[in-house]
């Protein structure tokens, strides 16, 4: 039995000396790190031999080493068999495992480098030519030096330049100055990038809206620009040569001139068209040295795509009645019955101006400026939120709903202040206001002109909103408008009318202009029999009856029919007044007196007080007496019946 112990290899405690100064001190080399010293092994390995040397040498080896054991062996154990036959099977997979093990060893080692680091082999240094390296600098400087002189060169020609073409040419530099303070700017790697897009300002368009700014060249940057040929070319306007020294390429999509088309027309109009074209528009194209009505005009072909673009996505996710139609570059929405508004974006470069020959509709001008008006304003909130009240609220809600909690807001009020409308519905709801201000102003125009008694008077509200308008329409008569003035107010609203009387009433009318027009015509037969009435007790004229809407007669289609009866101071006159009013004022006047001829005291009846029944009634040529208008005339009918005793 052998015994073990542990034997611990190390490296000598002294080191070899590097260096002795003059003084005596040594300097010592340090030890190599463990990297280093398996370099310096790995150095020593001749990899030159081939793996079958090392076998053939491991076989000598092994042959000696049995031979040395045979010799020691008694001859009696070399007869011996071996006492397992698979004894040979498992030595060979005893050594299949240890060098897979090895295997392992080294892959762990070479792959994670916690253990050992591998460092390359120290070869030799290479040869330096300190030749080549003057000629490689030569040559480096040389290219540098070239650089250098272009740009001296060019310096110089531009000096020269300007000072012989100071007064008519600008310098770069300011132009780009300029630039800047109006648009925005950016350098990327050599080139000028701006930016024409409505980001800053909240809009979320997806076109990006970049521009480039370059240098002009000498020759273009006085040249002019070329002048169009064909069917454009006779409204073109032969605008002044301009020099600039910078030039701004403008993508093709925003080039030439766009704008926002709306019109309203009927249904049998134009239901198929979606193409148009603009004409005449050659002189809206700028130049190219007018850089900055190129930005303008390219920047508001983007303000016009995007506004076309957000109305068409509003379009096409509204639900309405009749749904909205989006062709090409229209969108076509119904206002009212048979009324359509078309919403079109115009846009026309230099290149297709020439082809354009069909004629452009009558456009309204304040829609397209609502339009803009509205895209702004939606910019505008995107940007501007209301600061909150105290200082230490969230940012974003707006006033009123920071007070829906001390106002005791209900749930209705919460869900219509989370109502918004969109871009296009607004437009929408403007246009039918115009038209139902429109059907209002021509049914008052309409009877102020065809009534002349009594005279009808409108008066609009200068200050209105775009879907509310209120007009104030008063009733009188000629001379006697002291005596009576019947007044009404009406809110012109989108698609309805709120009419509110002088005695108090509300009445809510839809958009047909035929409710109104009897709703006047009513109000112009009772302002009659009204003022009659005042009139009647200032000339002590007694009231026996009046009535607003007459019960018998024909039944009027449009309009109303009243009536009353008046008696004389000595009551031996009556008047029996009736004014209807359906296509026209239509006026009737009947007389009774009394006692009646055919009564006769004493016979039948023995009372003197029956003597006071009226008689039958006639009815007097009213359109043949005397007076300006109908009050006119009653006064003179009541002062003609009057008695004297």
């Amino acid at each position: 039995m052998s015994l073990s112990a542990n034997i611990s290899v190390e490296a000598p405690i002294e080191n070899q000396i590097q260096e002795i100064s003059y003084d005596g001190s040594e300097t010592y080399q340090l030890p190599p790190t463990l990297s280093e010293h398996l370099a310096k092994c790995a150095a020593k390995i001749d990899f030159s031999k081939t793996s079958s040397d090392i076998d053939l040498l491991q076989q000598s080896i092994k042959k000696e080493d049995e031979k040395k054991e045979e010799e020691s062996k008694d001859p009696k154990e070399q007869f011996q068999s071996s006492l397992w036959p698979w004894d040979s099977v498992r030595n060979k997979l005893k050594e299949a495992l240890t060098e897979m093990c090895v295997l392992s060893d080294v892959l762990h080692i070479a792959k994670e480098k916690r253990f050992m680091v591998l460092d390359p082999i120290p070869q030799e240094p290479p040869e330096v030519k300190p030749m080549v390296l003057v000629y490689a600098r030569k040559k480096a400087l040389a290219s540098a030096a070239n650089i250098l002189q272009s740009g001296v060169e060019r310096l110089k020609a531009a000096q020269s330049d300007q000072g012989v073409n100071r007064s008519n040419s600008t310098d770069f530099h300011i132009e780009l100055l300029r630039l800047r303070r109006n648009w925005r700017l950016k350098k990327v790697s050599n080139t000028i990038i701006g930016d024409l897009s409505y980001r800053t300002a909240g809009s979320k368009f997806m076109h990006p809206g970049m521009f480039e700014v370059t240098k002009a060249e000498d020759e273009e940057s006085g040249s002019p620009p070329p002048s169009p040929s064909g069917a454009g070319a006779a409204g073109t306007v032969a605008c002044p040569k301009i020099n600039s020294a910078l030039r701004v390429n403008v993508p093709t999509e925003l080039q030439g001139v766009a704008f926002i088309k709306v019109i309203t027309q009927k249904d049998q109009e134009d239901l198929c068209t979606a193409t148009l074209n603009m004409m005449g528009s050659t002189q809206l194209v700028p130049q190219a040295g007018a850089w900055q009505q190129t930005l303008e005009y390219a920047q508001n072909v983007l303000f016009c795509k995007e506004l076309f673009n957000q109305l068409a996505r509003e379009a096409v996710q509204l639900q309405a009645p009749i749904p909205h139609v989006v062709v090409g570059n229209q969108i076509r929405a119904t206002l009212l019955p048979g009324i359509q508004l078309i919403i079109s974006l115009c846009h026309s470069t230099s290149s297709d101006s020439n082809n354009s020959s069909e004629p452009i509709k009558d456009h309204d001008h304040v829609l397209e400026h609502s339009l803009h008006q509205l895209l702004r304003e939606f910019h505008h909130k995107n940007t501007h939120h209301p600061f909150p009240h105290p200082a230490s609220g969230p940012l974003g809600p707006s006033k009123k709903r920071m007070l829906a909690g001390p106002s005791a807001f209900d749930r209705h009020e919460l869900l219509e202040m989370t109502k918004s409308q969109t871009l296009l519905e607004q437009i929408i709801a403007q246009a039918q206001h115009i038209f139902t201000r429109r059907r209002t102003q021509y049914v008052l125009d309409t009877l102020a002109r065809d009534v002349k008694d009594p005279l009808i008077t409108s008066h609009w509200n200068a200050m209105n909103s775009p879907t509310m308008s209120c007009v104030k329409i008063n009733i009188t008569s000629h001379g006697y408008d002291a005596n009576l003035r019947t007044s009404l107010v009406i809110h012109v609203k989108e698609r309805s009318l709120k009419c509110i009387c002088r005695d108090g009433r509300i009445m809510h009318m839809s958009y047909e202009p035929q409710e109104l027009r009897d709703l006047i015509l009513c109000q112009i037969s009772q302002h009659q029999i009204v003022c009659l009435q005042n009139l009647a007790k200032c000339m002590a004229w007694q009231i026996l009856s009046s009535s607003s809407h007459l019960g018998i007669g024909a039944v009027e289609p449009l309009g109303n029919a009243s009536s009353c009866v008046l008696a004389s101071p000595n009551s031996d006159r009556l008047i029996a007044v009736q004014v209807r009013c359906d296509s026209q004022i239509d006026v009737k006047v009947y007389i009774a007196q009394s006692p009646a001829k055919d009564f006769f005291p004493g016979s039948l009846v023995q009372g003197r007080h029956w003597e006071h029944l009226g008689g039958h009634f006639k009815e007097v040529r009213f359109d043949k007496m005397e007076g300006k208008n109908f009050h006119n005339k009653m006064e003179f009918l009541m002062a003609s019946l009057t008695s004297q005793s």
